[in-house]
């Protein structure tokens, strides 16, 4: 979550390293795209390498990955990527957590492995107070395009995360990782170039950010879909709320925005709160 959450002022010091305009949706996107075409490559690369060790998906889950690939990468990060930018931060942080709150309370409703849990719930609904007390110095929510494709993210992220949980236990998730972001990043790019966007210039300043970019998305998706591989679902979203307030805590030192609020301390307490309810029921079910 830590390394998710930094990724929100990174990508926004990206548009500025390589001088991309907020209504430039088609460089927007080749952004997104080069970043998983560069990701998936590493990571499917060295799975190939470590094929002895780590075995190759069979054919038919190979489908499925790519399926994984259209709501995790491409779906997600156009909503994402262009969300971002035209709404703030703070505000894409919190509205982001939406579908994950909507799965933690409602998931036992469709998914018959979760199990209903009161304390589940609790988490969810604590750990969403935290959120939004991280922005109880704005003025709302105002639906904007910015703020309904970010919405869209959410839920893309929710979908993403339901498939990814049925295939991890069998495969790699160097794999998933890997054929997803390969296929997600060569389908956003070739989608920018038809609307006419252009391969990004990099200077060493842009290097540097981009670099970072790509190695924090990709260590922090290898990890997501490991434990995916033991852990509930509904468990993991609610500590997907930490993301939030890394990403205000990253804002801080990267951008100068002001975190020495009252606020943010209760943010911070919410949101464990929230972690440790919802893993409750967790290490209760083991027992």
């Amino acid at each position: 979550m830590a390394l998710w959450g930094s990724l929100f002022p990174c990508i926004k010091l990206g548009y500025a390293a390589f001088s991309i305009d907020s209504a430039n949706v088609p460089n927007i996107i080749m952004f997104a795209g080069m970043r998983f075409l560069l990701c998936g490559g590493v990571v499917s690369a060295i799975a190939l390498v470590k094929r002895d060790k780590i075995a190759a998906p069979k054919t038919k889950n190979v489908f499925l990955i790519l399926f994984i690939g259209l709501f995790a990468i491409i779906l997600h990060y156009v909503c994402t990527y262009v969300g971002l930018a035209l709404t703030d931060g703070s505000k894409t942080a919190l509205l982001k957590q939406l579908g994950s709150l909507l799965y933690v309370c409602l998931a036992f409703l469709f998914i018959k492995r979760e199990k209903f849990s009161i304390y589940k719930i609790i988490g969810g609904i604590v750990g969403f107070c935290g959120i939004i007390a991280i922005n109880l110095t704005s003025s709302g929510v105002n639906f904007s395009v910015g703020d309904i494709l970010i919405i869209g993210a959410s839920v893309c992220t929710v979908v993403s995360g339901i498939l990814t949980k049925n295939i991890a236990r069998d495969n790699s998730p160097f794999w998933i990782t890997g054929i997803s972001q390969l296929f997600g990043g060569a389908v956003l790019a070739t989608a920018a170039l038809i609307m006419g966007g252009s391969f990004l210039s990099f200077n060493l300043n842009a290097a540097l950010i981009f670099g970072y970019i790509c190695t924090a998305s990709t260590v922090g998706y290898i990890l997501w879909n490991y434990i995916l591989k033991t852990s509930d679902l509904s468990n993991m979203f609610i500590i997907k709320f930490a993301e939030p307030l890394f990403a205000c805590l990253f804002s801080a030192a990267l951008l100068g925005e002001d975190i020495f609020k009252l606020q943010y301390l209760a943010a911070f307490i919410l949101i464990s709160t929230g972690i440790i309810l919802g893993n409750r029921s967790a290490k209760a079910l083991t027992k």
